[in-house]
């Protein structure tokens, strides 16, 4: 901070250059000449600017070793006019005025320059005058120079290093564009609009804007107080949606939006209305950014307290921003301190910005992708789970309605549905445990075949679907094995189990399951009236037959 405060602007005077040696101030109905030549309007013994006339005026002393000066250089803030002249050792005076729309830009960051009307070796004095200046700064940074910044090694050096900022400030932007298409948080948007206005701040506030664009200086002026405002407001709508739910407090949360209404309000009306109370608005307007600075400040200590990792990012990468912050509001309010941007420690900020948030945003959302993956995880598991019979492992009638579709357009036309044969005597002699057993027998003597998918619909009921060109041999074949399996994994019955099935094949029919379904269930009916142990096979849509004699019987 102190290095900061102590240091002088990117590109700002040299050691040739003039600083004011006496100011004024006055109206606008006074003379210029007048004032000029009225030593007791000037005060030269301290430096304490006040803003309370219409009119301040500063007075360049012009020694005979000084380099003769060609402009006035000075901080851009709004002001109507600035009037500049030059007197002679004989009293001889040239003047012109510039509007404040006609003031260029300075390459010098944040500075605008104006010509000054003829010095030459006779000038003495230079006394300029600024109608309705906004800011102390633009008295305090005045000087007088030879010439604009020339665009040397140095200079040159001064760009790359903030074309270089600039670059890495775009880089969030393009993470933040490509992780919003997988994970649509609002964070990222808001840190996209807060990366962006730093990028702007950067480049409206040295001298980029004017090698690239130069427009007027009052234009940057204003678009640096509202950019300004732009920047405050996102990085508080940044903090409400990137800190954890359940990490902040809720009031503290809620103040981050009016925070971020309160900064807009702010720049906008300040942009817009610089003259409403002139003397004193630049102060107010500074001031009132100070409880967004406490609530900020209070909001990501709060979320640390309580355990939030998002805020570690924000507290490292935010803290030379903030601190700033509090040198500008410091010097801005104070009234004996020379107002300080803390322009240097600014593009710190923004470089540690850029470096530890871009690192939050995309811990955050690895942490917000790791919960997206597991819930879905988790909701997928439960689907499957939903969709499977928990006794045998079986998939369950709603699996098979709901992927009806889709296994007929893999190939599985044929549907068979099996009852097995007096299951309900099997628990009755040797309970419901045994009976499970039987179940779980089954299912397996069902799910053996790869060609083949097994379904519980409940109780001793069963549905297959089978594909192939041999579909109805594989499903007679699974029905027969179901007397050796059970018999494997349940030796104690005493008798064979053995069950029912109807076939229908729909190959050749575009037919819905509750249509099919209803087709090979009468054909199981009759399997089960015709003496159980035994297949009904449906040939042809419309047409029955008894089952292929290739099939065989059991038990008859």
């Amino acid at each position: 901070m102190l290095a900061s405060m102590g240091a002088a602007a990117l590109g700002a005077a040299g050691t040739t250059d003039i600083r004011s040696s006496c100011w004024a101030s006055g109206s606008l109905s006074d003379d210029l000449v007048t004032v000029v030549n009225s030593p007791r309007r000037w005060t030269c013994a301290e430096r304490a600017y006040s803003l309370e006339g219409e009119r301040a005026l500063l007075r360049f002393e012009i020694g005979a070793n000084d380099v003769l000066p060609r402009y006035l250089f000075s901080r851009r803030s709004a002001l109507a006019a600035v009037h500049l002249m030059a007197i002679d050792a004989d009293g001889a005076i040239r003047q012109t005025s510039l509007p404040a729309g006609d003031l260029p830009s300075a390459l010098s960051g944040g500075y605008f320059k104006a010509p000054l009307p003829g010095v030459t070796d006779d000038t003495r004095q230079v006394v300029v005058a600024f109608d309705l200046p906004s800011h102390r700064m633009t008295l305090e940074r005045a000087y007088l120079s030879a010439s604009d910044l020339s665009m040397g090694p140095e200079f040159l050096t001064s760009l790359l290093l903030l074309a270089t900022l600039a670059g890495m400030l775009s880089m969030p932007v393009i993470f933040n564009a490509a992780f919003y298409r997988i994970l649509r948080e609002p964070f990222l948007l808001w840190h996209s609009m807060l990366t962006i206005s730093l990028l702007l701040t950067i480049l409206v506030s040295s001298g980029l804007a004017v090698v690239l664009f130069d427009p007027p200086a009052m234009t940057l002026s204003w678009m640096t107080t509202v950019i300004f405002g732009v920047t405050v407001a996102s990085g508080a709508m940044f903090t409400h949606s990137f800190i954890e739910p359940g990490r902040m407090h809720p009031l503290l949360r809620r103040s981050l939006l009016y925070c971020a209404a309160w900064a807009m309000f702010l720049s906008l009306s300040h942009a817009a209305f610089p003259f409403v109370a002139r003397p004193v608005q630049s102060t107010i307007y500074t001031a009132a950014f100070a409880p967004v600075v406490i609530i900020f400040i209070l909001s990501v200590a709060d979320a640390l307290l309580r355990g939030s990792r998002a805020a570690k990012f924000q507290a490292v990468g935010y803290t030379p921003v903030i601190m700033a912050g509090l040198v500008r509001l410091a010097t801005g309010v104070v009234p004996w301190l020379e107002s300080n941007d803390a322009m240097l420690l600014f593009y710190v900020g923004c470089a540690c910005e850029v470096l530890f948030t871009a690192l939050g945003v995309a811990d955050r959302f690895m942490a917000i992708k790791r919960q997206r993956d597991s819930a879905r995880f988790e909701a997928d598991t439960l689907e499957r789970l939903s969709e499977r019979d928990a006794l045998t492992g079986l998939l369950n009638r709603r699996a098979l309605e709901q992927n009806f579709e889709t296994f007929r357009a893999e190939g599985y036309d044929t549907l068979a549905v099996l009852d097995l044969d007096h299951f309900k005597a099997i628990n009755d002699a040797h309970g419901h445990v045994v009976g499970d057993a039987v179940l779980k027998a089954v299912a397996e003597a069902l799910h053996a075949d790869k060609q083949v998918h097994a379904f519980r619909l409940g109780g001793e009921e069963f549905v297959l679907l089978v594909r192939g060109d041999d579909a109805q041999a594989r499903a007679e074949r699974r029905r027969q094995a179901i007397p050796l399996v059970v018999a494997n994994a349940v030796p104690r019955l005493g008798r064979p189990v053995t069950a029912s099935m109807g076939v229908a094949d729909a190959s050749n029919a575009d037919v819905e399951f509750a249509e099919l379904y209803e087709q090979a269930d009468d054909l199981l009916y009759e399997a089960k009236l015709s003496g159980r142990n035994r297949t009904k096979v449906a040939l042809a849509r419309g047409s029955k037959s008894h089952v292929d004699p290739a099939f065989g019987t059991l038990g008859k």
